[in-house]
């Protein structure tokens, strides 16, 4: 059993400045209200430490393993809660070039394992949208 949220926003800026502006890892804790922090080894193979905090919820503290890292197009990971198969997470953001130059952000996790009913899907969706929102308005705005 999996269950999957997959958002997505229309970003009026270059795949080159939206990436630079997300892999600015350091910057997280002045404009992104949904991973809070963001450290380790950002290659694949590497372990990172990420705090997310969807609305209404607490920190949770997460190390998974970068699966992978395409510079201007793709960062994935795979995080897990103790062992494999109890809860695990898909985590990818993807940047799509579109036509006019402008980008596609899309911002999707699956998620599988025996305590995946514990899993409050509609807080976690909801700090996905707060950070692409966020993620465009720094983009756009040029700051």
């Amino acid at each position: 059993m999996s269950k999957e949220i997959k958002t997505e926003i229309h970003i009026n800026a270059s795949p080159e400045k939206v990436w630079a502006i997300f892999s600015d890892f350091e910057s997280y804790p002045q404009w992104n209200p949904f991973i809070k922090s963001l450290t380790g080894e950002v290659k694949v193979g590497g372990r990172i430490v990420a705090r997310i905090q969807p609305p209404d919820s607490s920190v949770m503290t997460f190390k998974p393993m970068i699966l992978t890292y395409e510079e201007g197009k793709e960062l994935s990971w795979l995080g897990k809660l103790f062992i494999s198969g109890l809860f695990d997470g898909l985590h990818k953001f993807e940047f799509i070039m579109n036509a006019d130059g402008s980008t596609t952000f899309i911002h999707s996790e699956v998620f599988k394992g025996l305590l995946l009913g514990l899993l409050n899907l509609e807080n976690t969706k909801k700090g996905f949208e707060a950070m692409n929102v966020k993620l465009k308005n720094v983009a756009e705005s040029g700051s």
